[in-house]
């Protein structure tokens, strides 16, 4: 049984996923469970390899979805995106994370806003 927040994230995801195929971008992988945690969506752009945290709110209590990619959250998904390119062989590739913030109430079609390289990954952040 799928919960209403958990509907509501699947909801949200599909349309990150439209809007991303309408501006151009090509969707690899969605729902990626790698290494003990999750890729929402990994896209080309282009040539650039771009792994998207699709974040879904149903309104702005505690800052809403802006403030929901703490820096816990960027730290396990630069990993996660570690892991993947080294499980595919993938060395020099140009790579972008993105996030997809989804604001929306019960019934209506929740507001997405697009933030390319929502973060950059630091010397620091590439260890194992």
């Amino acid at each position: 049984m799928v919960s209403p927040s958990q509907a509501f994230g699947r909801s949200a995801e599909d349309l990150a996923e439209q809007m991303l195929r309408k501006k151009g971008y090509r969707i690899l992988e969605r729902n990626l469970r790698i290494a003990g945690g999750e890729l929402d969506l990994i896209a080309d752009d282009q040539g650039t390899l771009v792994f998207i945290e699709v974040k879904a709110r149903r309104g702005n209590r505690f800052g809403g979805a802006p403030y929901a990619v703490t820096t816990r959250k960027k730290q396990q998904i630069i990993k996660l995106a570690l892991c993947y390119l080294s499980q595919r062989g993938l060395t020099n590739k140009q790579c972008r994370f993105d996030v997809i913030l989804a604001v929306g109430t019960n019934g209506h079609t929740p507001q997405l806003t697009h933030i390319e390289q929502a973060f950059e990954v630091s010397s620091s952040d590439r260890q194992w």
